[in-house]
């Protein structure tokens, strides 16, 4: 194997060797020698069993094969059909009721209940996008899509259909967080009085919200906020307030936009949607799967005659109700997506020179590179219960 080094046992090609001496691990308290030897120590032991569970699944697919090719042309007879796959350990028994008890779990999974998305690794303006899809504007996707019934039509901007997107809107306020008396679309201010939401309503009225205890926080002063942070099955709104906006301007109590917490989970996949063949393809895997877990991966992004640097978001600040500053992740929670035992990949050859399988490979690196999150004392931080999820 030619551009290849030598490193607990195992041959590395040059261009993974590199980043992992030069950046994967730097500043996560491993040495490259026990790093390396390491690894060759988990090559050497679960190469084997991996061969063997590809080799038991194929067998079980040729048996299962066979069954269904000497029944062809006869109706299914799922019972039969299940009694077979137990025959074979297809199926197993089912065992005692039993309760998850893992530790150090982000409330993302533990308690938040949303949409998660799924991004290729090796697409670091996706894996951006996503990561900072945290946080998105109803306004804007209400107005880009047929989410209220109709496709917006191509052109300038449609008062019309910006007026029907902030009735919507205020209407989905009344729906998820309503007033004790009125309506959010009659409120003409929000201010904060004491520890609870104000709103004062076009006929006079002062409102509050049914249940107060979805008021969660806001940004700005207390008399003029800029933003309200209101709550629902763990999920936070944020409505935003401007009155030199376009849109706020016009709105009776200024509200520009609402923020919703949206994508709380990403999957950064290195598996179905990326085609990582070698060690050029792996390193470009893992060199973005190190800048998110870092906090400073960035891409430059043209649009027409000018450019930007994407970069992942900020997380958020508010003061609570009672005062004191609550932080909110700016970011999806991300997990990686490691490669099933099936494939095998050229970036390093084992001992026998048969290529390693891609599981062992991912797990190893893709571990390796979340400690620089698990190990941060400040900035960015993807998990805040000292966590990887794979």
């Amino acid at each position: 194997m030619t551009g290849s080094i030598s490193a607990g046992g195992l041959k590395v090609a040059r261009e993974l060797f590199d980043f992992i001496e030069i950046e994967a691990l730097r500043n996560t308290g491993i040495t490259n020698t026990a790093f390396w030897n390491g690894f060759g120590q988990i090559a050497a032991e679960f190469a084997p069993r991996n061969r063997a569970l590809v080799a038991k699944r194929d067998a079980l697919q040729a048996r299962i094969d066979a069954w269904h090719q000497a029944r062809a042309g006869r109706p299914h007879d799922q019972a039969s059909y299940k009694a077979f796959l137990g025959e074979i350990g297809y199926l197993v028994p089912e065992g005692p009721v039993f309760a998850i008890e893992t530790e150090n779990v982000d409330p993302e999974f533990s308690t938040i209940a949303g949409p998660q998305l799924v991004v290729p690794v090796m697409n670091a303006r996706y894996a951006l996008n996503a990561a900072n899809a945290r946080w998105c504007s109803l306004y804007n996707a209400l107005y880009g899509t047929d989410a209220m019934g109709s496709a917006p039509q191509l052109g300038g901007y449609d008062p019309e259909r910006g007026a029907e997107v902030v009735g919507w809107a205020k209407e989905f306020l009344d729906d998820v967080a309503p007033l004790n008396v009125g309506s959010h679309a009659d409120v003409t201010h929000y201010s904060v009085t004491g520890s609870q939401l104000a709103a004062a309503l076009l006929d006079g009225r002062s409102a509050r919200l049914a249940n107060p205890a979805q008021f969660a926080g806001f940004s700005g002063d207390t008399a003029a906020p800029r933003s309200i942070l209101l709550k629902n099955h763990n999920l936070h709104i944020d409505i935003l307030i401007n009155p030199h906006d376009a849109v706020g301007k016009d709105d009776p109590a200024n509200v520009a936009d609402l923020m919703m917490e949206s994508a709380v989970t990403t999957i950064i996949d290195c598996e179905d949607s990326v085609a990582a063949v070698d060690a050029a393809d792996k390193v470009l895997s893992y060199r973005n799967w190190l800048g998110l877990m870092k906090g400073d991966l960035t891409e430059t992004v043209a649009k027409g005659r000018h450019s930007f640097i994407r970069r992942l978001n900020s997380d958020r600040t508010y003061t609570a109700p009672d005062g004191s500053k609550i932080t909110l992740p700016g970011r999806s929670l991300m997990l990686i997506r490691n490669v099933a035992p099936l494939m095998t990949n050229p970036a390093i050859h084992l001992a026998d020179g048969s290529e390693i399988p891609e599981e062992i490979l991912d797990a190893v690196c893709t571990s390796l590179i979340a400690l620089h999150d698990i190990r941060k004392t400040s900035g960015l931080r993807n998990s805040r219960t000292g966590s990887v999820y794979i």
